[in-house]
């Protein structure tokens, strides 16, 4: 008999829902709003922290690898570049400003 665990996904307008719905009732704690949901807490709270470092605050989940067309595909590479871009210039500031005291 094996214990095989199903893993949930949920879509982007499902996650910043939820991120918006855990800041609207400030009242909740995020273990009483996770449950509400039906995520687990630590999945709650990273969406949250995800939310405060994504530019615009919307979350975007990581792709699937099922894109619709070869455009999607190449857009959705990217962006990926970007991102990982932009990672890398932020590590590269904190060094410079590391090194330069």
């Amino acid at each position: 008999m094996t214990n095989k665990k199903t893993r949930k996904v949920f879509d982007n307008d499902f996650r910043n829902d939820a991120v918006r719905y855990a800041k609207e009732y400030e009242e909740l704690s995020v273990k009483e709003a996770a449950k509400n949901l039906g995520v687990g807490k630590s999945t709650l709270q990273k969406w949250i922290h995800d939310s405060k470092l994504a530019e615009d605050g919307v979350l975007e989940m990581r792709g699937t690898g099922n894109y619709e067309s070869e455009e999607a595909k190449e857009i959705a590479r990217l962006k990926r570049e970007l991102r990982d871009t932009k990672d890398a210039l932020d590590i590269l500031k904190k060094a410079i400003s590391i090194l330069g005291n």
